[in-house]
């Protein structure tokens, strides 16, 4: 069974940074797109930012110059480097891998738990 695994959250002061990390485990035989979505109390979950297998990046315009996504695919891993953090960056954020579990498998969207960051001001 496939599982995805978030760390890197917590509280940091406004103009901080954190890196997000995510790791995917189980029956895997290829990863697509990797992304990251976050979700404030109130509002509906957004993208933050995806990455293709191809390295290919696309950013919500709100953290455009700010957030980097990169992956590590040998280590079946998609980061998320936050810096120049503003509180409204403040949500639970979660990470999505599109996954072959099997050469004939189709793929299939996995989601990690979520972890908090709260940029205070």
């Amino acid at each position: 069974q496939v599982q995805l695994v978030e760390s890197g959250g917590g509280l940091v002061q406004a103009g901080g940074s954190l890196r997000l990390s995510c790791a995917a485990s189980g029956s895997i035989f290829s990863i697509n797109v990797m992304g990251w979505y976050r979700q404030a109390p109130g509002h509906h979950r957004e993208l933050v930012a995806t990455i293709t297998s191809g390295s290919t990046t696309n950013y919500a315009d709100s953290v455009k110059g700010r957030f980097t996504i990169s992956r590590d695919n040998a280590k079946k891993t998609v980061y998320l480097q936050m810096n120049s953090l503003k509180p409204e960056d403040t949500a639970v954020y979660y990470c999505t891998m599109g996954i072959r579990e099997r050469i004939s498998s189709a793929t299939n969207n996995y989601w990690g738990q979520g972890t908090q960051v709260t940029v205070s001001s």
